[in-house]
């Protein structure tokens, strides 16, 4: 049973100190990993749609209260205000297939992705507004935008359902925040931008286009804003009790939207439109785009992330599913498949410029490690990602059903495989190393981190030899004997893990999604004009009963009172 029964554990969110059990760790490796997760103590059907949680770990021994030979995890529930709401009135939320509802509206999980801004720092998920926590105490500071300024998918009286992106990008340039607003019913799409400061963002239309689908990620050149439709497709009739039927769409839309083009005095904006298949849901342009647009596509075909495992359900070879794995993911049913593309706006020209695809590396779910800093994104050198490899247990037979003559099961190996952790150049996408970690292990996110920080003319992310080369790659896995974080070299992954960290023997900890780095941690920068709880209160908040409103003044009291 290789997919650790452990990963779905409703365990409290505990303190750790972790020691190093084997190599020794390196002097130059600084900062903090940050991960976000879901609790599963929220009970949420699907695995993904429980209460936000963000973790930090000090990468430095000594340091966050641990002792002078111990590395500091910190786990933190974010108290955003539904977890607040669903704090004082557990008994009025409902867990469906796509999120938890209630009196008030829809529970802003924002569990998905740390995004660092500076010494800022964001969670993120797909349903909801990009959160603010303070990278100390990692407590929640702020929602981004008024909830009108999104335009919101489903209005409630006090929590709108905001269809968003789980990976907004940060302009080092601009020094803002894109991400999009899409609705759930017509596909259509909106650019936001959040400037860091104020309670307002702005929004543009994009003319005569819909991503279909979702949003998960968009990416971004210089010159330009790259969104994608990805595969995320919402079945009505799931949500309504029915069985999961639908299967993710083949290919998709990918828009390009000319950054200048957004001006402030305009409500629309228009783009430049191309199709791409097969489906896709993390991509990563390169920053530079004087010689062309060019985009690390991470293709997902035969991942469908909405279907999750029940008790009921038989996997990929026809046996039951563990219990223990109820609320799990879908994993995947086909090879990885990985490409670099090229679009161009004025001939609406899509070129494939590399491709990787190897039968034996299966699937990658978790967001990649690239070197983020600006000098980083202007010269990539590698792409750094894991591919979890071949899980028939996590496979359920809905989901092949669903999928029909989409999957060639003849590509199925006999048994399970185990994960890998792959290099590649940025460029041609040439494998360049890798490492194949243990059956039982199952490792999740990895995050880069650079060497030779401080380098003179260099950007606060950037080190000495900037592009993904030079520096660590932190992955933590998850393995039932216990939880482990295990960092590796990123000129040289074959050698395995330079250092490991580890609690005792039995410690473990609920799956982990995405990571990242921040240099330092730092409090959030106090008297920043920032949008209040109580600044989206109005008298749609009088749809409630009486003892509500009032439950709900008491939490904006709360917040502002902090």
């Amino acid at each position: 049973m290789p997919v650790p029964r452990s990963i779905l554990s409703k365990d409290d969110v505990t303190d750790l100190d972790l020691r190093v059990v084997a190599g020794a760790w390196p002097d130059d490796l600084t900062g903090h990993f940050v991960v976000s997760t879901s609790d599963q103590r929220t009970h949420p059907l699907h695995a993904f749609f429980g209460d936000g949680i963000l973790a930090r770990l000090a990468l430095r021994p000594g340091t966050d209260g641990a002792p002078p030979d111990a590395f500091a995890w910190r786990p933190r529930v974010i108290d955003t205000p539904s977890v607040r709401l669903r704090r004082a009135r557990p008994d009025l939320f409902t867990a469906g297939p796509v999120g938890t509802s209630s009196p008030w509206g829809f529970q802003n999980a924002a569990n998905t992705a740390p995004l660092p801004w500076g010494d800022r720092l964001f969670a993120t998920w797909d349903a909801g507004r990009p959160v603010e926590v303070d990278p100390v105490t990692l407590a929640f500071v702020a929602e981004v935008g008024h909830r009108d300024g999104w335009k919101p998918a489903i209005d409630q009286p006090v929590l709108p359902l905001v269809s968003s992106s789980a990976h907004p990008v940060v302009d080092p340039e601009r020094g803002c925040l894109w991400t999009v607003s899409r609705d759930v019913m017509t596909g259509t799409v909106h650019v936001i931008r959040y400037d860091g400061t104020g309670k307002h963002v702005r929004r543009w239309l994009v003319e005569g286009a819909t991503l279909p689908q979702a949003t998960h990620t968009i990416t971004q050149t210089r010159d330009w804003l790259v969104l994608a439709d990805t595969a995320y497709k919402i079945d009505t009739d799931e949500i309504f009790g029915a069985d999961r039927t639908v299967a993710n769409n083949p290919d998709g839309p990918v828009l390009l939207i000319r950054k200048d083009d957004l001006d402030p005095g305009r409500a629309t904006v228009a783009c430049a439109e191309f199709r791409i298949a097969p489906e896709v849901n993390h991509f990563y342009a390169r920053y530079d785009d004087s010689d062309g647009i060019d985009v690390v596509m991470e293709h997902t075909p035969g991942v469908d992330i909405g279907m999750y495992l029940r008790e009921d359900d038989l996997d990929a070879f026809g046996r039951p599913v563990d219990p223990a794995l109820r609320g799990m993911y879908c994993h995947g049913m086909t090879p990885a498949l990985t490409t670099v593309l090229r679009f161009d706006p004025e001939s609406g020209r899509v070129t494939e410029r590399a491709r990787a695809c190897d039968p034996a590396r299966w699937w990658q779910a978790e967001l990649s490690a690239i070197d983020w800093s600006l000098e980083g994104q202007l010269a990539p050198t590698r792409h750094h990602l894991v591919h979890l490899g071949f899980h028939p247990e996590a496979i359920n037979q809905r989901a092949l059903a669903n999928y029909g003559d989409r999957v060639d099961r003849s590509l199925f190996p006999p048994e399970e495989t185990p994960a890998v952790l792959a290099s590649l150049d940025r460029d041609d996408l040439k494998p360049l190393a890798e490492w194949t970690f243990d059956l039982a292990d199952y490792p999740t996110s990895p995050a880069f981190v650079p060497r030779g920080l401080g380098a003179p003319g260099r950007s606060r992310y950037a080190g000495a030899d900037p592009g993904g080369h030079d520096g660590y790659l932190v992955v933590a896995v998850h393995n039932d004997d216990r939880f482990r974080i295990e960092v590796f070299d990123a000129a040289d992954v074959a050698r395995g893990p330079v250092a490991v960290l580890a609690p005792p023997h039995g410690t473990t900890v609920p799956f982990l999604i995405h990571s990242a780095w921040l240099p330092d941690a730092v409090p959030a920068p106090p008297g920043l004009d920032r949008l209040r709880f109580a600044d989206d209160l109005d008298g749609r908040l009088d749809a409630l009963p009486p003892d509500l409103v009032a439950l709900t003044r008491e939490v904006a009291a709360d917040l502002d009172a902090r």
